[in-house]
Formats: structure tokens, C-alpha cells, sequence
């Protein structure tokens, strides 16, 4: 298995690691997880801001109304809390959602190809209710140089107590899904993007356990991942 798989951690702790050197102690408890299973924490990346959004539809810059471009995708996060073997809906957890636009451009930022600073776009967050679930209305995100086609996600939870979590970690998508969407205007004025998931660091580092459940609908595609963070 490629990567780590580790739980999401306490603020300024270091991770606890269920899978990697894998002795026989991680393969016994990984084994007797719940199906709600922990995820590969990654790099948060350079371009995370804590715009403090809370609002589900994404697609919109709220600094003048105009609505970024592109398929729509319904992304619904399902998050537990796992404990004693058990699966709880984590009910109260900050889910922030951030990613490139159709034309690969992340909004507030600056980079060496674009000046974004002030947009909003593509950015927000969600806190989950008693089922454990947050859900965004956002785009098929688009492709920029060196990176597989990804969204960035961080959840906080329990953020007020001595208990606080924080899991950042980045979704992949199937290459045969991107291939049939960047096709399409508006994404396909870029050309082929130039790394698929096998040829992005991120993702060799356990991208594979980041994929989320498909689905095409009449207006674009929803999105299903399910996500367990470790209780001490």
C-alpha cells in the first residue's frame, strides 16, 4: 500500500500512523476499523486562506455576484467519528473546501501565473449536522501546472476544547471522468493537462484512498466521500 494511512490529530500533534513500516500491531487494529475508515492526511499546500465562508455554494465570488464556470459538482462529505470500534456521526465539524477554477486559477492569491487577490471564489466552509454531513455545490475543478486534478479539503472539530482535531487532506478523481469533462468548454481551451494521478507526489502518497464515490446526474456530478477521524 502506498503512503500512510493515519487519523486526524490533535492541533500540533504529530499524526498517528495506522499504516506504513505496518507492523503487525497497526495491521491488527487497521484491520478491525468500522467501514467508516480514517484517510491519508496530505499537505495543505500554499494556497489555503481562512476566508471564515460559511456557505454551501461555492461557485459564487461574493465580491460581485459573478458565478465561476464549469460542471456542476454536488461534493458531500459523510464524516464519523470512530471509537472503540464504533462509527459516530460527527455532528459540529468546520469542513473547509478549496480548489482551482476551470482554468486552473485559485482565488486569492497571487501566483507566478495569475493575481487573484480579493476574489473569493472556489472557497468556503460547511460545519456538519447530526448526521454527520456537509455538503458544497461547487465545479469539476480544472488542472494547473504540476498537480493531478484535485480539491483540498481541512476539517476542525471539536476546535473549542482541549480535544481540538484538524485533518487536511485533498481529493483525486477518476482519469477517465476528467478526461470526458476537460473536453468540454470551458475547461478544454487549456488543452491536455499534463500530469495524470500517477504522476503527482501528492497522490502516490496514498491518492488512491482520496477518490470519492462518483455519480453522473441530468446537470453534472455528485461527489460521496466518506471520512473517520480517530477519538483519543
Amino acid at each position: 500500500m502506498t503512503g500512510s494511512l493515519i487519523g486526524c490529530r490533535r492541533r500540533q500533534s504529530q499524526p498517528t500512523v495506522l499504516f506504513g513500516s505496518a507492523s503487525s500491531a497497526s495491521i491488527a487494529y487497521a484491520a478491525a476499523l468500522p467501514s467508516c475508515v480514517v484517510r491519508p492526511e496530505q499537505t495543505e499546500g500554499p494556497y489555503f486562506v481562512d476566508e471564515k465562508l460559511n456557505r454551501a455554494d461555492i461557485r459564487i465570488d461574493p465580491t460581485d455576484g459573478s458565478v465561476r464556470p464549469g460542471v456542476p459538482l454536488r461534493l458531500q462529505f459523510h464524516i464519523s467519528r470512530i471509537s472503540g470500534g464504533n462509527c459516530e456521526a460527527l455532528r459540529g465539524a468546520i469542513v473547509d473546501v478549496w480548489h482551482c477554477d476551470a482554468s486552473g486559477v485559485y482565488s486569492d492569491v497571487r501566483d507566478s501565473r495569475f493575481d487573484s487577490r480579493g476574489k473569493k471564489f472556489l472557497r468556503g466552509y460547511q460545519v456538519t449536522d447530526a448526521k454527520g454531513i456537509a455538503h458544497f455545490d461547487t465545479i469539476y475543478p480544472g488542472w494547473y501546472e504540476g498537480r493531478a486534478v484535485h480539491i483540498h479539503f481541512k476539517i476542525r472539530a471539536d476546535s473549542r476544547s482541549a480535544r481540538a482535531r484538524e485533518c487536511t487532506s485533498q481529493l483525486y478523481f477518476d482519469e477517465a471522468v476528467t478526461d470526458r469533462v476537460h473536453r468540454e468548454p470551458p475547461y478544454s481551451h487549456r488543452g491536455r493537462r499534463t500530469t495524470m494521478n500517477e504522476g503527482d507526489f501528492a497522490y502516490r502518497r496514498g491518492g488512491k484512498q482520496l477518490i470519492p464515490t462518483l455519480t453522473k446526474d441530468p446537470q453534472g456530478y455528485r461527489a460521496r466521500f466518506d471520512i473517520g477521524l480517530l477519538a483519543e
